[in-house]
């Protein structure tokens, strides 16, 4: 097979050209919208031009990089196609945004700096703002580029305070606000991570690992899927809603309580009357978590547009407010179009670049099936409402991607145990034939019982011969260059996008200063 040629000599596909040129028009239009409509202003409206364009620049960056955490799972599952993930996703974050957006925003997001500092330097408030907008979305093309999912929190706190420290010194920074996203790189995935792999693991102990697969899974399916409609209506009710009407946390939980009751209900007598779940196969347990699975991609998306599309427009938010009022506010308003552009550019470039970083979420770090896919989903609502509540600082592209990791141990950890208990097994029972036949018949949980039989007739290995054993049997099913690429990408990107803004803030001093 001949070698691929060099990067420097390989052709630019005409996808890639579309893309490029869609990009471009987009932001032509963002450009040509803004400029006819403000380039009138008694004062100067550059910033404010520079402003949107950038914000609609770092719009498509968001689509392309953080919506791929929610319908991710579902494309590398099967649940949907890639297509139809991207439709939906594009319907559903654009919704979020218009509907369920928000009015304000807070104008330093996090609090990670005090926009009291800039009360009497309007000028240099605009100048940071525009520095942390340009360097977040230039650190999430990279990440994209690189095929890194990152936080677009963490990206924007980082710019905030790069050109913050940058205009005035280490002082202005709230270090406090600082040590919660560093704790939240360990909190973030560690939660979605161990609730992911409790809910697999609790799936396949109830379900998939016993002999009746079918009865298993009309009793148990119906129970998972009402917990997901408890907890994903008490997320969107609390996250994606708060627009439409302001409900607190406890009434929000009864409310999503009430809707997966009905829910369990409902899927519980749907099943009873289902025909057969395909012969008893964990296949067909898998096909049932299709439809919640696709529907749990939808609202996660909702969600998303809604709280997100702040990360977008913030900034450009802020800016506005300054340049209109000559004011600096610690909340500014959000009008329509600062909203649309924050909407559209989102939808744009997911459709132009997300299908990327959706198969890097969805099939390249570890295989998923519906089954693992609706654990990582399901875990993603329930952290981030468990974290919110308890004032945890989270991070939802963290969340699923921990999810992701934590089902592919598990699977590794629970594979290797297996084959371990296998190999232990066949030496401990050589001349029972009669018990070698009933073993090798037996599903999973049958086989712990007769392992438990022969444990009392012999003695087990040792702790060390039993750690050997596992490690190795341990299958390769994480890729773990991956891992070590997303972890650093996370950990790199406030202080990355801290640098970079602090330098374009620099650059922008020096030209208009």
């Amino acid at each position: 097979m001949s070698n691929p040629l060099p990067t420097s000599q390989r052709k630019i596909a005409p996808a890639d050209i579309f893309r490029l040129l869609g990009a471009i028009l987009f932001l032509v239009l963002v450009y040509v919208f803004v400029q006819r409509e403000f380039g009138a202003l008694s004062g100067d409206p550059s910033f404010l031009i520079f402003g949107a364009v950038v914000g609609g620049y770092m719009a498509m960056n968001i689509g392309a990089n953080d919506v791929a955490n929610n319908v991710g799972p579902a494309v590398g599952s099967g649940a949907l196609g890639l297509g139809a993930a991207i439709i939906i996703a594009f319907i559903a974050e654009a919704s979020g945004a218009l509907i369920a957006g928000g009015d304000v925003v807070s104008t330093i997001k996090g609090g990670i700096i005090d926009p009291n500092y800039f009360k009497d330097e309007l000028e240099v408030f605009v100048w940071v703002m525009a520095s942390a907008l340009l360097a977040a979305a230039l650190w999430l093309n990279l990440a994209t580029f690189i095929g890194a999912p990152v936080s677009t929190t963490h990206s924007i706190v980082g710019g905030v305070m790069g050109a913050g420290i940058a205009a005035g010194g280490w002082a202005i920074a709230d270090w406090s606000v600082v040590g919660k996203i560093v704790a939240s790189w360990v909190i973030s995935p560690a939660m979605g991570g161990g609730i992911a792999a409790l809910t697999l693991y609790f799936v396949r102990r109830t379900v998939l690992d016993q002999s009746d697969i079918e009865g298993s899974a009309k009793r148990v399916v119906p129970i998972l899927v009402g917990v997901m409609a408890w907890s994903f209506s008490t997320y969107l009710i609390l996250k994606g809603l708060k627009k439409i009407i302001k409900i607190e946390f406890v009434p929000a939980l009864g409310i999503g309580f009430i809707i997966g009751l009905a829910v369990l209900v409902i899927t519980g007598w749907l099943l009873r009357r289902a025909p057969d779940v395909r012969k008893n196969t964990k296949k067909g347990v898998d096909h049932l978590f299709m439809i919640p699975l696709i529907v749990a991609a939808t609202l996660l998306s909702f969600a998303h547009g809604a709280n997100d599309v702040a990360n977008a427009v913030g900034p450009l938010a802020a800016i506005n407010t300054a340049i209109q009022s000559g004011e600096v506010a610690s909340k500014a308003g959000i009008p329509i179009w600062v909203m649309l552009i924050g909407a559209v550019g989102i939808a744009v470039g997911l459709a132009l670049y997300g299908p990327k970083l959706i198969r890097t979420v969805g099939s390249e770090i570890t295989t998923l099936n519906m089954t693992r896919a609706f654990c990582v989903a399901l875990a993603a609502a329930i952290t981030v409402i468990i974290a919110s509540q308890l004032g945890l600082p989270v991070s939802s592209t963290h969340i699923t991607i921990g999810g992701i990791f934590g089902i592919g141990f598990l699977r590794e950890a629970l594979a290797a145990h297996e084959k371990a208990r296998d190999d232990w097994i066949a030496q401990a029972v050589t001349t029972a034939t009669d018990f070698t036949a009933r073993y090798e018949a037996a599903v999973l949980n049958e086989r712990r019982g007769l392992m438990k039989e022969v444990a009392a007739q012999t003695s087990g290995p040792s702790a060390k011969d039993w750690r050997a054993m596992k490690k190795k049997h341990r299958p390769r099913l994480v890729e773990r260059s991956l891992l070590m690429k997303i972890v650093a990408a996370w950990v790199l990107t406030v202080p990355l996008a801290a640098i970079l803004s602090a330098v374009v803030f620099f650059i922008m001093r020096a030209l208009f200063g």
